[in-house]
């Protein structure tokens, strides 16, 4: 849809009353079904949850205005939720370059002339039994 086109439509959109709204919405979504080009960008999770307890107020036949108000406190939550997530991937991402730069900085400190540490010099051998020569027996001069 140009832009153009999806601006006027907003624009009439504003000032309809909730309730034509959600009629709007559900005429929207049957087109879609029925005539979309492509597949509609899917929402992110919270996007779904947020759009699953709506369907179910809707379903419930709640007034549009308290629809209304409880989506505006969702999407405000779902906006301190996408600030929480934020600042959770920046922390990580912090944690993973200090990581890096403390990694470069042992191998830099290794000397370059270094060689790995040689391996342990192998046991000297056990001493051997000693020879036993066949001693011969006094009495009968027969070998033992």
């Amino acid at each position: 849809m140009n832009s153009n086109l999806r601006d006027r439509i907003v624009r009439l959109l504003d000032v309809l009353p909730d309730e034509r709204g959600y009629q709007l919405l559900d005429y929207i979504e049957f087109l879609e079904s029925k005539y979309a080009e492509r597949t509609a960008q899917s929402p992110n999770a919270l996007q779904r949850f947020a759009e699953g307890v709506e369907d179910t107020l809707r379903a419930g036949r709640v007034s549009a205005s308290t629809i209304s108000e409880t989506m505006g406190l969702m999407n405000k939550a779902m906006g301190v939720l996408s600030g929480v997530a934020a600042a959770g991937k920046s922390v990580a991402s912090d944690v993973v370059d200090a990581a890096s730069r403390n990694v470069a900085r042992v191998t830099a400190e290794r000397p370059a002339a270094a060689s790995p540490p040689a391996s342990p010099a192998p046991a000297a051998e056990p001493p051997s039994a000693p020879a036993t020569t066949p001693t011969t027996d006094t009495i009968g001069g027969t070998p033992t």
